[in-house]
């Protein structure tokens, strides 16, 4: 019987209780929308208590930015997971990306774009939420626009290009999350050559 059904709580060093925490909120927050989700339910399905909870993230609010930075870093990582499988920029550090976006919105468990999510939900740009979810996806524009930086063009096409990829990025994940990973998203690796294509 687990600490859910018992009633008991596990005790965990306070990290470990964090990162457990931000794994069930991104569960519920994109099974039920953020807004619907309480702190109380989150606390019941982490199985630790609504005062812990509090102490780790201090709000409602605290705790949502929490779980949109939590997505940023996973999914640079999985962006910069990529790049280091090919250990070389370029094209061929892009076309890598690309695949392993196919790779992430085709699993089982992948149910879209914690920040695009949060931008839906939060519209106010003065919010943490907004604001990190904006982060987030400037950042995706500037990597590609790194990893484009020693192709021989002009820097403006460059940085077209890279905003171009970024969109890809986009409408894959947000298409995967609705149509599946076999529909307008699996066209995404394709259009990023064209792309490149138009690039060099």
């Amino acid at each position: 019987m687990n600490a859910h059904t018992s009633g008991t709580r596990t005790r965990r060093p306070a990290h470990e209780t964090r990162q457990h925490v931000l794994e069930v909120t991104d569960s519920l927050f994109h099974t039920q929308g953020i807004h619907a989700t309480g702190v109380d339910q989150v606390a019941r399905a982490a199985g630790v208590a609504p005062t812990a909870l509090y102490r780790l993230f201090g709000s409602k609010d605290g705790l949502v930015a929490a779980y949109v930075d939590h997505a940023d870093q996973r999914n640079r990582s999985w962006f910069e997971g990529a790049v280091a499988s090919v250990d070389q920029g370029g094209p061929v550090a892009v076309r890598a990306v690309f695949d392993a976006l196919a790779e992430t919105t085709g699993a089982d468990d992948f149910r879209g774009c914690a920040c695009q999510l949060a931008f839906a939900e939060y519209p106010d740009p003065r919010s943490d939420a907004h604001r990190l979810s904006a982060s987030a996806k400037r950042w995706v524009v500037n990597r590609f626009r790194e990893l484009l930086a020693d192709i021989d063009t002009p820097d403006t096409r460059k940085q077209q290009a890279a905003e171009r990829l970024a969109l890809l990025v986009e409408g894959a994940l947000a298409s995967a999350g609705t149509l599946g990973p076999d529909g307008p998203a699996s066209q995404a690796r394709a259009l990023a050559e064209l792309v490149l294509m138009d690039l060099t």
